[in-house]
């Protein structure tokens, strides 16, 4: 029998207190009947094998000991893990009572996780890692070495969280490659938009203080979210995912070790190679299987990688979506390949994605700056919904009657998302009350006059799309559109100028709906289209859609109103998006 799913929502560990309370932990969940039994909760004894390990080469208890002096954090973890400093001269230290690797959320269900390392059961992938006390490394769920003894390993949320207690990635099960469906998503919406603008790159050049800020939060209260529910800092996340990147890289490309490191975001190859030192014991290039000689990028900077996800996947409706929008001379859909032309930081380039084996996309990757290469990755990742786990949405819709026929036919369905926010929001003001095709019409017009010609073309794809500035200023009236909608391009682009952060993910749901309102000429309907596409909101829900309407009369017998629409979508909570696309695929 496979092992029930790791019970990640109701388990929470409460902090140590000062006066020497023991832990309180989640232990004990038992198959019964085919099911989990209720988990028991009790204070653990400290000094047991629940305790994070103090077996292995180093062992973790020791580290935290010699962590408490400056030269014990240098000898334990190396000067450059975040534990090293001692933060005695910040404003702003840490809090004292969590150190990496205690994260006050969950404790992953340690029997269930068993379970799923004993059977290599690939379904939990990227939901958990596995960390071995005895050799220092963490896995995947499905790593092909030996399972190790229970009382040998500990189970982390996130790698970020696994690497900053001082575990290295395993170089069989190479953990870069798990699908980002970790069993923490959904529990904290601000957490969700805190990694989001982390892969975005809020913290490549910004501080943890300033990312706070976006998301309306203070710095301490940031920290203390990510730790609880991802086990990490936001700068131990940032700093994984940048060694991650790397690792993949030398692992799928022949790219120079030099350009690698400036790929993954590292900002000197002296970083670059004392981050691997310290992780691996070993350079960088002596990670790399094959003896293929170093292929440089072209100044074009030419990257093909792979880009994975959780299966199902449904391709074919992900496609067909993108086909019927693909704006002329910015997208391209040719049999099963998308390409369309992108720009960044005025620099042009062109993406193209195609299905491949082993439950991934392949990316080819053409843009002149590499070090953009992570932002143009975590932008794919949205646009291509790489982060949904699909099989929990589809039970939880399928149990609607009237959505388990359309979940049936289409287990793996996404949510297409938008590789550029203000380009999503002049789509959704084109398609007000128009169909799609004739929005599309329009959208090429605009882009075959006002947009900027691509430097160097290919074949069809020739523009990139205009910037919010030549839109505020650009005449209109001619593209033969009301002048009431005109208008609205116009205020649209005046928004975007005035608040560049407009279309970030910064802003929850109610918040982000009504300040996309607050725009003249952007109704309802608009503002929920955008935050499903663009801010990647899984409960947004555009009720006055008439597509949704005449999809849900079709399976139903009878047209609702859109306000009856709203009612009848509450059972579909939180994944009403996914319910919508469910909707207009069966159309």
């Amino acid at each position: 029998m496979l092992p029930s799913p790791p019970d990640v929502a109701g388990s929470r560990r409460r902090r140590r207190g000062r006066a020497g309370r023991g832990d309180w932990r989640v232990t004990g969940a038992g198959e019964q009947g085919g099911g989990q039994a209720p988990a028991q909760v009790r204070p653990a004894e400290h000094g047991t094998a629940q305790q994070d390990g103090d077996e292995g080469g180093e062992p973790t208890l020791r580290r935290r000991l010699l962590a408490k002096t400056k030269a014990g954090r240098l000898a334990a973890f190396g000067r450059d893990h975040p534990m090293a400093s001692t933060n005695d001269d910040v404003r702003k230290p840490p809090d004292g009572d969590n150190h990496p690797g205690e994260y006050l959320r969950m404790d992953l269900d340690h029997d269930a996780c068993s379970r799923a390392i004993e059977l290599h059961d690939a379904r939990f992938d990227g939901r958990f890692f596995t960390a071995v006390k005895t050799t220092g490394t963490y896995c995947r769920p499905a790593c092909p070495a030996r399972t190790p003894r229970s009382e040998n390993v500990t189970f982390y949320p996130t790698a970020a969280a696994a690497q900053e207690a001082g575990f290295r990635p395993c170089l069989r099960c190479r953990p870069e490659t798990a699908p980002d469906t970790g069993a923490w998503r959904g529990t904290s919406s601000t957490v969700s938009r805190a990694l989001a603008l982390i892969e975005l790159g809020a913290l490549d050049e910004g501080s943890v203080d300033a990312l706070a800020g976006r998301l309306g939060l203070g710095e301490r209260q940031l920290r203390r979210l990510c730790r609880q529910h991802l086990g990490a800092s936001p700068v131990a996340v940032a700093q994984t995912r940048r060694v991650l990147l790397a690792k993949q890289l030398i692992h799928e490309t022949f790219l120079p070790m030099t350009e690698i490191a400036f790929a993954a975001g590292f900002g000197s190859i002296r970083r670059f190679n004392e981050t691997f030192l310290a992780l691996f014991g070993r350079a960088p290039c002596a990670l790399r299987r094959g003896s293929g000689p170093e292929i440089s990028a072209n100044p074009g900077g030419d990257i093909s990688l792979l880009l994975r996800y959780q299966p199902p996947y449904d391709w074919p409706g992900m496609l067909a979506f993108l086909r019927l929008r693909a704006i002329p001379g910015i997208e391209r859909v040719v049999e099963s390949c998308y390409s369309r032309t992108i720009q960044l930081e005025g620099l042009q380039g062109i993406v193209s994605i195609r299905p491949a084996e082993d439950n991934a996309l392949r990316a080819r990757i053409r843009f002149p700056k590499l070090s953009a290469l992570p932002v143009i990755i975590a932008r794919l990742r949205r646009v291509f919904d790489l982060a949904a786990d699909p099989l929990p949405i589809s039970a939880h819709l399928a149990k609607d009657p009237a959505l388990a026929p359309l979940v049936a036919t289409r287990p793996g369905l996404r949510v297409p998302g938008a590789w550029d926010g203000f380009e999503l929001a002049i789509r959704a003001v084109l398609g007000q009350q128009i169909t799609v095709p004739a929005a599309v019409r329009l959208a090429g017009r605009l882009v075959a006059r006002h947009g900027e010609p691509l430097a160097e073309p290919d074949r069809d794809l020739t523009h990139v799309f205009l910037r919010p500035e030549a839109l505020a200023l650009a005449d209109l009236t001619t593209l033969g559109m009301p002048r009431s909608r005109a208008a609205t391009l116009s205020a649209v682009a005046a928004a975007i100028v005035a608040d560049p952060d407009l279309f970030s993910v910064s802003r929850g749901l109610d918040e982000a709906i009504q300040q996309l309102q607050s725009i003249r000429g952007v109704g309802e309907w608009t503002a929920h289209y955008i935050a499903l596409r663009q801010l990647r909101e899984p409960d947004a829900f555009p009720a006055a859609d008439v597509g949704l309407m005449r999809a849900l009369a079709d399976l139903e017998g009878r047209r609702r109103s859109s306000r009856e629409l709203v009612g009848r979508a509450d059972q579909w909570r939180p994944w009403r998006a996914y319910a919508a696309q469910h909707l207009w695929a069966s159309l």
